[in-house]
């Protein structure tokens, strides 16, 4: 199939044509054949993962292979020989504009070829493999006192490989370049399976080269004809803005004296001429100070008019953020911070906001520069309500955290519509951007869109996402009216539409940029590098006649699959559907609950996106007829979305740390609850489903029933079931703790010092001195103290799919709540996991009753230090600790670690607030056979490292997991205050 039509075959369904079957089986065989060593998949749900990016498309590919070393590479290339198919490299796979989709095969470079291979401070200088991770590249330089410059909002998925392909650039481009201007040296392999390393080649060296009857010897004798014989033409059409015409960069190509370095014209190529094996780039020691100003104003043309005043006190970076992009960024856990920041709210509504960066190592001179812009701003006729200077790095860093989540907040759903990329990046002349704003708000206005605009004022690059409903034809309809306004708009105004995130399939419009005549030459290296057509077929550059550039409505979109859905699907999978792949769960950090498994495994099936894009496809499945081609593949890919939700621990971080909120524990009860209904429960379900009940029995005789637990005939049937590692009952002490009663309830509604602790099935079952250290610490401080009985919450119930009997233990919680908060008396929750139900889980069931507020112990402490309710108790002296929050907790209530900081320092205790991810328990995750060995990956990958200090843990199942395999449990942050003051009392005795 050597024509246009194959570029947009296999597209639309999932099964595979005879053609394309018969294509991808000689290319595994060949594959096998020159040896290569890493995975091979062409199963539904793996080649679903690759189908989507963070673009408006899906494109599904015929598979998807997982180079493990970088000699892979030439063995891909090689075994496609005599094999019509095309190969797209992809790594963090977060592109806007379709760059690592393909119809061919997808080479998945982020699973393995994440090494960081060398570093030489000397030189300054670091080699990395193209898998490797920009946020963790930084992280291994910081030590050294170097980082990386070109600084993306991706930075935490993006792979350097990845930034290589787009040319890459980001906040404080301005002072720092993009991605191009730190490469030194790049091995790649060519589309014959050969290796080149790109680097500055002197005259005599590009003579050689070029007599070479190679690809390497085409290549170079194909560029140095053009950028010679073009170089008029060249200077012409290449603008001179910060934001240039990446992708097949023909500017520096040349030292003027027959010398040729080619690192500008592969980056930034999309993977259309080379697979990048290494880089090697230079570094840059680390800013020693920062200073940041935050500056609001009355309306966001007001910001952008006040950057060309702003531009002369020279600051790193200037980034606005309009008001849509604010109000979503009002509803994010990071808000509190800059609220706290800017101190009381503003007299009248903030409409934009600029963050301008000062960095540099001279105090003095970033002062001088801060005391011109105040300044500047003084003096500024621009709306400007208010401004604030922050020093410390800590909320420094937090408030550009909230910027780089403005591509994700504005992906947040408002209905079926949600901001959309495909006007992403346009850039023009810092000075023209004003203007072309306004311009380009008439076009949005036009058609009636809401949309949220954010970007990097200082060098003229705007993000603009529309909300759109991509399941609406008349909005797919939109994209070429759009696109084609936008375009024609960014030409008039000497910029261009991609100014960062790379052309994808914007290729189209690439003629227009280049002129016909440097477009034609452009073609030409192509032509010369790859003559095959088979890298990345279809973007940039045709491949002679045989593979044009695809037209950007000429690629199936992402709607178009969504609108087959059901409104009874799209109600229960909505979230799977919202799912903008913006890849913020890719995130290799430590300390970021958000995701255990994906971490652990490098697995993309097994991430919040992956199985999002599982869900929604299962979901779709289900809603075509019977008669439909795809309907036969329902129960393949049900087992595959069974497999890749198996894995998932239900720690629910992406309910709250995934910019899109996509709830994947929600919809995999859901899932589960449907797959059951087709298939048989295992016994372990069954024991689960009874797991609360069987408790309740339990505590009444605990000591008996763990020696019951011991005996042969217990271990035999829970290994049976597929259980390992169980912990023992350790139930609060029945006769030592006062109970609520019905009489002491009627009483506390006069007692203002009267609480009641609420006793959750697990920490009341297997860690009840928590509950006691709570009651013993709020009696010792003069509150009147009750547990509550154990309440059975559902959690597991709710893991596992149950959905009718999680309903029924939900509403006698509730219902045991309204009788418990009957009057008035503060009900306080010491487990994170099951605490934060009342906010999460019970908060989605219909028709349930108004749930009375149950407060976390932490949060009950500091607001009765802040109002003066608690008198300081005296306290020894004890050794610092660490306060590590249970995973869940981490993305609902980021605060927690801080409020137990502070609740401890009032009472003389040095705590600090860490951050660890996910534990590895979740529940009874870890206690499953199966799952033993990835809980296992988990603990040590996230938490092991943090056990050599003392460390505080919040959730019941970190302090099981931590004592499971280090043999030490690390107490509750109530338990240490207890034993402080205990300790205290005991010494003054």
């Amino acid at each position: 199939m050597g024509d246009a039509s194959y570029l947009s075959n296999n597209t639309s369904r999932l099964t595979l044509a005879s053609d394309d079957l018969n294509r991808w089986n000689a290319y595994k065989s060949a594959l096998e054949a020159q040896g290569f060593t890493g995975e091979i998949t062409d199963s539904i749900a793996a080649r679903l993962v690759g189908s989507t990016d963070n673009s408006i498309y899906q494109r599904l590919p015929l598979a998807v292979i997982y180079p493990k070393t970088t000699d892979d590479l030439n063995r891909a290339v090689k075994a496609a020989h005599g094999v019509d198919l095309t190969l797209t490299i992809r790594g963090g796979g977060t592109g806007t504009n379709g760059q690592s989709l393909t119809p061919g095969v997808v080479v998945d470079v982020a699973r393995h070829l994440t090494s960081i291979i060398h570093f030489d401070a000397q030189t300054e200088t670091v080699t990395v493999e193209p898998g490797v991770i920009l946020a963790r590249l930084n992280a291994f330089l910081r030590p050294h006192g170097f980082f990386f410059p070109p600084t993306v909002s991706t930075a935490t998925r993006a792979t350097l490989g990845g930034m290589i392909a787009t040319d890459a650039s980001g906040k404080g481009s301005r002072i720092y370049g993009r991605t191009s201007d730190y490469i030194q040296s790049l091995d790649v392999t060519l589309s014959d399976g050969s290796d080149l390393t790109i680097s500055a080649q002197s005259p005599q060296d590009v003579k050689t080269l070029s007599t070479k009857t190679n690809r390497a010897g085409a290549a170079y004798r194909t560029v140095q004809h053009v950028v010679t014989e073009h170089a008029a033409e060249i200077q012409r059409i290449f603008p001179d803005m910060n934001r240039g015409l990446t992708g097949y960069n023909l500017t520096q190509l040349t030292d003027g004296q027959g010398g040729l370095n080619l690192i500008r014209l592969l980056a930034g190529s999309e993977g259309t001429l080379a697979l990048t094996k290494k880089a090697t780039l230079r570094v840059k020691r680390l800013p020693k100070l920062r200073t940041l100003l935050v500056i609001r104003y009355g309306h966001f043309q007001d910001a952008l008019q006040n950057v060309q005043t702003l531009l002369d006190a020279e600051p790193a970076a200037i980034e606005v953020l309009d008001d849509k992009v604010l109000a979503r960024a009002s509803q994010d856990v990071i808000w509190s911070t800059l609220e706290a920041v800017l101190g009381t709210q503003a007299g009248r509504p903030v409409k934009g906001m600029s963050f301008v960066e000062f960095v540099g190592d001279d105090a003095e001179t970033l002062e001088n520069q801060r005391l011109k812009v105040l300044s500047l701003l003084e003096k500024s006729h621009d709306d400007i309500i208010d401004f604030k200077t922050v020093s410390d790095p800590t909320i420094i860093g937090q408030l550009w955290t909230l910027r780089e989540k403005s591509v994700g907040l504005l992906g947040r759903p408002e209905g079926h519509k949600q901001g959309i990329a495909f006007v992403e990046d346009t850039a023009v002349p810092p000075e023209n951007l004003p203007a072309f704003v306004s311009e380009f708000r008439e076009i949005l206005d036009r058609h009636g869109l809401v949309y949220g605009m954010f970007g990097h004022a200082d060098v003229g690059c705007l993000h603009v996402r529309p909300y759109m409903d991509m399941t609406s034809e008349r909005d797919r309809k939109l994209i070429r009216h759009i696109s084609d306004d936008v375009v024609a708009l960014t030409h008039r105004y000497g910029g261009l539409i991609w100014g960062e995130h790379g052309r994808g399939y914007r290729g189209e419009f690439s003629p227009l940029y280049f002129g016909e005549t440097l477009y034609n030459a452009l073609c030409d290296i192509k032509q010369a590098f790859d003559p095959e057509g088979l890298f990345n077929r279809g973007k940039l550059a045709r491949s002679g006649e045989k593979y044009p550039v695809e037209r950007i409505d000429a690629v199936p979109f992402k709607g178009t699959f969504d609108a087959d859905l059901t409104p009874a699907a799209r109600r229960r999978y909505g979230a799977a559907v919202s799912c903008n792949g913006n890849g913020a769960c890719f995130n290799q950090e430590p300390d970021q609950a958000m995701c255990p498994s994906y971490k652990a495994t490098g697995d993309k099936l097994q991430s919040p996106k992956g199985r999002a894009t599982l869900l929604r496809s299962w979901a779709r499945l289900r809603s075509l007829p019977d008669h439909a081609p795809d309907r036969v593949l329902l129960p393949r890919l049900t087992e595959e979305v069974k497999s890749a939700l198996d894995t998932c621990l239900s720690c629910k971080a992406c309910a709250t740390q995934c910019p899109i909120k996509v709830d994947i524990p929600s919809m995999r009860s859901r899932f589960l609850h449907a797959y059951y209904a087709a298939h048989a429960r295992t016994l372990r379900d069954h024991v689960i489903y009874a797991l609360e009940p069987l408790l309740q029995l339990a505590r009444i005789a605990a000591p008996l029933a763990n020696i019951g637990l011991q005996n042969i005939v217990s271990k035999t049937l829970i290994k049976k079931i597929g259980l390992v590692d169980l912990p023992s009952l350790r139930p609060t002490r029945r006769f030592r703790y006062k109970r609520v009663t019905t009489h002491w309830l009627k009483k506390a509604a006069a007692n203002p010092r009267a609480v009641i602790i609420l006793q959750d099935s697990f920490t009341g079952s297997f860690d009840g001195s928590v509950l006691e250290a709570a009651y013993s610490t709020l009696s010792t401080l003069g509150f009147d103290v009750r547990l509550s009985p154990v309440l059975n919450n559902g959690k597991a119930r709710h893991v596992r799919g149950f959905t009718h009997g999680f309903t029924k233990t939900a509403e006698r919680a509730v219902t045991s709540l309204h009788r418990l908060s009957q009057a008035g008396t503060p009900i306080i929750s010491v487990d994170a996991a099951t605490g934060l139900m009342f906010t999460q889980e019970y908060t989605h069931l219909k028709n349930i009753a108004p749930i009375p507020e149950v407060i976390p112990l932490e949060a009950f402490l500091r607001n009765a230090i802040e109002n003066k309710d608690i008198t300081p108790q005296t306290t020894f002296p004890q050794e610092s600790a660490t306060i590590l929050p249970h995973c869940t907790e981490q993305g609902a209530r980021p605060q927690s670690a801080a409020d137990w900081s502070f609740v401890l320092a009032f009472f003389g205790l040095s705590a600090t607030a860490g951050k660890a991810g996910c534990c590895g328990m979740a529940g009874l995750f870890g206690h499953e056979a199966e799952n033993a060995a990835l809980s296992h990956k988990i603990f040590h990958q996230n938490w092991a490292q943090h056990m050599e200090k003392p460390v505080l843990a919040t959730g019941y199942s970190c302090r099981c997991q931590t004592k499971r395999y280090t043999g030490t449990r690390p107490l509750h942050p109530i338990e240490w205050l207890t034993q402080a003051l205990h300790n205290t009392e005991t010494r003054s005795a």
